[in-house]
């Protein structure tokens, strides 16, 4: 479930990307889940047309996922469902040209296209990247485009658009829950229609990064010459080379292309890793490293870094005093990284990023703990978060050598501001009777972390409107 903060910061960049109107229909969206065109209508007291035209837009900016649900026996409703993540990936778009900008320069244009218009076809590709062009430079051939546009598909920066109405039963996806304990399972429930929803929309992979079709063209095209499609019709080729031609013709005109979030946020959290990772390297293994994360392999995991030792060895060399190293001492390096290996494919070496991506965000925590606590908070946080269970306060006094006294009053603190939890226990030992308690980090203290930077981002995003406001006074 999007927190409350998170839903305002969400609804300030659809409003100042694509105004109030659409910003309103996104944040019923966000609070009510999946709606019909007309419970929107219905909610916002909006005029139909308004709400499609809204829902258009959003969904062409890939934050907005339409699809089909059952309604009773023989009918279906189409329902339409935010993406949150996708409309905060607005917030990213120039770290995404950056990337682009240092692995494949030649193709930052088109992908400055499609963050800027959500989705297009390669002929509106083709078009836009003309007209970029600076008057009296040399304009690039279409096949010259096509080639920089398949270097983006095959490195999964580009993807074709996922299937506009999928059909699915949220009833599906719900679980028998007892009353007891159906407020935890209505929030499973949720998170997994939505990322049910977008995995059913998904093509596979083989249709989601096909790249367009190379065709050779006639002597006529080569000088120069306009194709007319009514005399290549009548040409006569053989069946593979028309198919060839089709299949060409219609991922030129008629597949929508926009860029794979998801593999841009997995190169950020790879060169976040990266760059953490290189902090506490030993002397002489910073290549090695850098070698390994430049070897990875295109996958579908986004949570884990893959390469293999070839690539590394290969990479590695090209490095200064990297061609003197030996295998045993690169997969000496490589296991003390904490890269493992499997049985299915012994010769790649696999890093897990969201395990150090939740280390990260938990020493974050833990800095704001101490920032806002003082040290003694810091070492009893540290501690709850590090065991993941309950802590008896005794335990929690021997093991980090605080005063009882601190310990209690900070304990409070955590417990009044949420960040920890508390249980009262009774046990019978021998013919006494004692009771004592047991401290937890808080389940939900990483969402609350995260809520706070929606908070500060919303607050920053508001005070840069304002001054905006401001300066267009002064100079109107």
């Amino acid at each position: 479930m999007v927190s409350q903060h998170g839903i305002l910061l969400a609804v300030g960049i659809i409003s100042d990307h694509f105004g109030p109107l659409v910003a309103k229909v996104c944040d019923c969206l966000l609070r009510h889940g999946e709606l019909s065109l007309q419970e929107i209508v219905r909610r916002l007291e909006l005029s139909p047309g308004q709400v499609k035209n809204s829902l258009l837009v959003l969904i062409q900016h890939n934050c907005v996922q339409a699809f089909s649900a059952p309604k009773g026996r023989d009918r279906t409703v189409t329902l339409y469902l935010a993406i949150f993540d996708n409309v905060l990936h607005r917030l990213r778009f120039s770290k995404f040209l950056s990337v682009i900008r240092a692995d494949i320069p030649e193709s930052e244009v088109l992908i400055e296209g499609l963050l800027q218009n959500g989705r297009l076809t390669f002929d509106q590709l083709v078009g836009r990247t003309i007209s970029k062009v600076p008057e009296g430079s040399i304009r690039p051939a279409r096949e010259e485009i096509r080639m920089n546009l398949n270097k983006l598909v095959h490195a999964h920066f580009v993807e074709r658009c996922p299937k506009p109405e999928p059909f699915i039963d949220p009833l599906v996806v719900q679980q028998p829950t007892s009353s007891r304990r159906r407020a935890p399972k209505n929030f499973e429930k949720v998170i997994s229609l939505e990322q049910k929803i977008v995995n059913t929309a998904d093509l596979s992979d083989a249709e989601r990064f096909s790249e367009i079709p190379y065709i050779i063209e006639d002597a006529s095209d080569v000088n120069g010459c306009s194709r007319d499609p009514v005399d290549s019709a009548k040409r006569k080729r053989g069946a593979f080379e028309v198919d060839e031609e089709l299949n060409s013709t219609i991922a030129e005109n008629e597949v929508l292309w926009r860029a794979n979030f998801e593999q841009f946020t997995f190169c950020l959290k790879k060169k976040f890793c990266a760059d953490r990772k290189k902090l506490k390297l030993k002397v002489g293994t910073h290549p090695i490293w850098e070698s390994f994360c430049e070897a990875n392999l295109t996958e579908k995991d986004t949570d884990s870094v893959t390469s293999p030792i070839n690539g590394i060895l290969e990479r590695l060399r090209q490095k200064e005093g990297g061609a003197s190293m030996t295998l045993d001492q690169v997969t000496r390096v490589l296991e003390d990284l904490q890269c493992t290996t499997s049985n299915e494919n012994p010769e790649a070496y696999t890093f897990d990023l969201r395990k150090m991506v939740e280390s990260c965000r938990n020493e974050e925590i833990e800095s704001l703990v101490k920032k806002k606590y003082g040290q003694a908070a810091f070492t009893i946080f540290r501690l709850l978060v590090t065991q993941g269970g309950p802590v008896e306060t005794d335990q929690i006094i021997d093991t980090t050598i605080l005063d009882k006294q601190i310990v209690h009053s900070t304990l409070y603190k955590l417990w009044k501001d949420d960040y920890v939890d508390t249980e009262k226990i009774s046990s019978v030992a021998g013919t006494g009777y004692a009771q004592f308690y047991v401290w937890r980090a808080k389940s939900t203290f990483r969402e609350q972390f995260i809520d706070n930077l929606y908070h500060a981002a919303l607050n920053l995003r508001q005070m840069v409107n304002y001054i905006a406001e401001l300066l267009l006074e002064v100079i109107f």
